[in-house]
């Protein structure tokens, strides 16, 4: 938040041009951060950078693909000689394309892992070779429900986001065994109203939308800004969610029975795709914003979440009136036993 007494925190944020990654930019410039924009788009970018610096935000722009450690490494020279150290690094850039295995080119396969898994990994090794000295600093992953349970039509997309997982916890680990106060974090989300819906690789020959509830970017936002300030691990957004995570623990064999058909059906819109271009290889140079074309049915809340963010609260709440009633009870019954004569 802003504050007198302290500096604005340097930000920096991939796949930062539309969706997750702008509406992220937007809540961290209205804390009045110094927020360094990653993506490919100069037309998105120049876009986010205005988004930014008119909620009270400093910008800066820098075109780069994730998927080249020497660029990103660059990019975080090029962060801390412009803006200063940098306090939060969030690693939210990703390419899906919606096909079944079969009809996937191993190249396709290679690019989209390239981006959404190794992306993050070279962004947090450009973020760690400046934090773990300071012992300071928060690292932040974009991940995704489909990390913990896979659907069909997005195979490459979904193993990315395991890798996500799997490199996260052995991360954390590793800083924990160094005693580091560097902190990472995964922000897993569920269906999010966003473009990538319009502009993902498609050969399924029909329109594709997000799997079940969808939910708008200020929520996944909300998440991820709440992510850079608490030492959590994991912070699951939605309830589709948490019932991704349960249903693959408690029920693995079924889901797949179910998810073999849902989920295919429930990607896929009625109607015809058409030969729009999309941003597999290369960005579409427009401004195409935080939202996708499902805001008349997004939610703008998640009261999992709020849940989740207060837990602690909460919890607290809970023990008092569980302690409340247990002091009411205690009493009644020690009116119960005390003889009428008052011996």
């Amino acid at each position: 938040m802003k504050s007198g007494n302290h500096p604005p925190q340097v930000v920096v944020i991939t796949g930062a041009s539309a969706g997750v990654g702008r509406a992220t930019a937007q809540a961290f410039a209205e804390r009045g951060a110094k927020i360094a924009l990653i993506a490919r788009g100069e037309v998105g970018l120049a876009a986010a950078a205005r988004d930014v610096e008119s909620r009270g935000g400093t910008a800066l722009a820098i075109s780069a693909d994730v998927c080249d450690h020497a660029t990103i490494e660059a990019a975080a020279e090029r962060v801390e000689r412009e803006l200063g150290p940098i306090d939060v690094w969030i690693n939210n850039a990703m390419v899906s394309e919606y096909a079944p295995v079969w009809q996937m080119t191993p190249e396709e396969f290679t690019h989209i892992v390239d981006v959404t898994l190794l992306g993050q990994v070279y962004g947090t090794m450009a973020a760690l070779k400046r934090m773990r000295p300071r012992d300071r600093g928060a690292i932040v992953h974009v991940g995704s429900a489909l990390a913990h349970r896979s659907i069909p039509l997005q195979s490459a997309y979904c193993a990315a986001k395991h890798g996500v997982y799997g490199f996260v916890e052995s991360l954390r680990t590793e800083l924990i065994h160094m005693g580091s106060r560097v902190r990472v974090s995964i922000v897993s989300l569920p269906g999010v109203n966003t473009p990538q819906f319009d502009w993902t690789r498609n050969k399924t020959g029909r329109d594709v939308r997000p799997v079940g509830p969808i939910y708008q970017p200020e929520v996944a936002a909300k998440a991820i800004v709440f992510a850079a300030e608490h030492n959590r691990k994991e912070v699951l957004v939605g309830w589709p969610t948490v019932e991704s995570v349960a249903a693959e623990k408690f029920a693995s064999s079924l889901l797949d029975h179910y998810i073999a058909d849902a989920a295919w059906d429930g990607a896929l819109e009625n109607r015809r795709t058409t030969d729009s271009p999309d941003n597999f290889w290369a960005p579409i140079e427009r401004d195409a914003g935080a939202h996708g074309r499902f805001d008349a049915e997004a939610k703008s809340r998640s009261w999992q979440l709020w849940a989740n963010m207060n837990r602690k609260a909460l919890a607290i709440f809970a023990l008092g009136c569980a302690t409340a009633v247990a002091t009411m009870m205690c009493s009644r019954q020690s009116k119960q036993i005390v003889p009428r004569d008052g011996r």
